[in-house]
């Protein structure tokens, strides 16, 4: 029976024949490419199925776990009603994904997925499943080394993440949400040198990866792969209001995770090189601040003291230009170099200081995660400065008791941050401590709003803010239509 379609015309008439491969070369090329790209990279990949203790969390009388990070509680469900009462330790299951670097089993994973585990169970691509164990681990990177006992594996071709730009095609490959073994996404790379935005210590490496390849929970410590097939990333972290996969997805470049898993496979731990500074980028808003022609660089928010920074000279404000030659374009960039570099490395850096070039010769020293301090929030009355939704008050010796500022910090404290005003655009909040305006120190309230008063109608303040024990410079522009209160 032949159907008729509303123009009266036969089905049989209209029938699309398939198109000729000459037709479809291109689209049929890029298919293989991709196929042969896939078959060779998953044989690399594995499955970890990981057992581990849980640690004890307290839970409130509404039955919330407490004390996760900021964003996670919507992914753990409710507990029963009661007292805040310890629970007992839980075992815990999950599973991630790593990539075969070596023939003789040596696997790199995320240390977030190897994490407190007491059994580690590593499925093949063959389908074999072994006994991982783990040869050590980085917090500082997330990255881990998990070693199976087995010869003749196939392993991935590192690459050389430094040569990625944005647009070029990479692939990712992992267990998505644990079910789906062996999978492959492909997409680009979005960025690079990107921060992370989770990130506990401001001077924790970023330079990430960015792409739109899915990477689903399960996909960590995945590989991501160029079009050579080359590891050029390690599959870490997704950015997603539903916890599922958003467009955004973030790897570890593989000039960090290759220095890292060495060194964990030649000696179990990694040494870290320390400059003992924090770090702002330079951006087109705050580069006339330091008298620079374009906004490329680090700026050097703080430096510890008796620190390999301090030691050569180094000084806040200083905006690093080159490291041994080499130009950074950004915090990130020199954070991915110097956590590359071993203790005792001698380095020159290139300095901008007010606008003039200097080197500095610099010995790192070791990091140390402990080094790091913290602050509390506290909120109150005091001084305004109403076009920047901002009142601040002297840090007196209660206020810094309480708030556990060091003795060497000197500023006025933030009290209060009216909602979407400029302060609270630029991330102020109650705690802070602001410890210069338009690069003078302020020392007093009184002093602050005399400085903010003094800068002309419409144009934009750099604060020096310590918060949480690091500084930073933040870029206000200021509301002009705002009324004091």
């Amino acid at each position: 029976m032949l159907l008729v379609n509303h123009n009266g015309v036969h089905a049989s008439e209209v029938t699309a024949s398939p198109l000729d491969d000459h037709s479809v070369a291109a689209l049929t090329s890029l298919d293989q490419a991709m196929e042969s790209l896939a078959a060779r990279v998953t044989p690399a990949v594995v499955n970890i199925a990981v057992t581990a203790r849980a640690p004890e969390q307290p839970v409130s009388q509404q039955g919330q776990v407490q004390g996760l990070p900021p964003g996670l509680e919507q992914f753990f469900g409710q507990f029963g009603g009661g007292q805040m009462t310890p629970q007992q330790p839980q075992i815990e299951h999950g599973i991630g994904s790593g990539v075969i670097i070596s023939p003789n089993g040596y696997i790199i994973t995320n240390d977030h997925v190897v994490d407190g585990a007491t059994q580690i169970r590593v499925t093949l691509h063959d389908r074999r499943v072994l006994t991982g164990k783990v040869v050590g681990v980085d917090k500082l990177t997330d990255l881990a080394v998990v070693k199976v006992d087995a010869h003749d594996l196939p392993a991935i071709s590192w690459g050389d993440s430094s040569k990625l730009e944005p647009g070029q095609t990479v692939l990712a490959f992992g267990s998505p949400f644990g079910y789906f073994q062996f999978s492959v996404t492909r997409g680009i790379v979005s960025a690079v040198n990107r921060q992370n935005p989770y990130s506990d210590d401001a001077r924790k490496p970023g330079g990430y990866i960015q792409t739109d390849a899915a990477i689903n929970p399960g996909n960590s410590g995945g590989a991501l792969v160029n079009a050579h097939s080359e590891l050029v990333g390690i599959n870490t972290f997704i950015i997603s209001n539903s916890g599922s996969f958003a467009g955004a997805g973030f790897a570890i470049p593989s000039q960090i995770a290759r220095a890292t898993a060495e060194q964990i496979i030649a000696h179990g731990k990694v040494d870290h090189g320390y400059l003992g500074i924090s770090l702002n980028d330079v951006t087109p808003d705050n580069a006339r601040f330091f008298n620079l022609q374009d906004a490329s660089g680090a700026i050097i928010s703080q430096v510890t003291p008796d620190s390999p920074a301090s030691r050569a000279g180094l000084q806040q404000g200083d905006v690093i230009a080159t490291l041994n030659g080499q130009k950074m374009t950004n915090s990130s960039a020199l954070q991915v170099a110097v956590s590359e570099l071993e203790p005792g490395a001698k380095i020159t850096l290139g300095i901008v200081r007010n606008g003039k070039p200097e080197t500095r010769a610099v010995t790192l020293g070791e990091f140390h995660s402990q080094d790091t301090q913290t602050a509390d929030n506290s909120d109150g009355g005091g001084s305004q400065s109403g076009k920047l939704g901002l009142a601040v008050s002297d840090l007196s010796p209660d206020a810094r008791k309480q708030l556990q500022i060091p003795a060497t910090v000197h500023g006025v404290v933030v009290q209060n941050v009216r909602p979407d005003s400029p302060a609270d655009d630029a991330s102020l909040q109650p705690g802070d401590i602001i410890l210069e305006v338009n690069r003078k120190s302020t020392t007093s309230a009184d002093q602050f709003v005399g400085d903010v008063h003094q800068n002309p109608a419409g144009k934009d303040l750099l604060f020096l803010v310590w918060s949480k024990g690091n500084a930073s410079y933040r870029t206000v522009h200021p509301d002009l239509d705002s009324q004091n209160g």
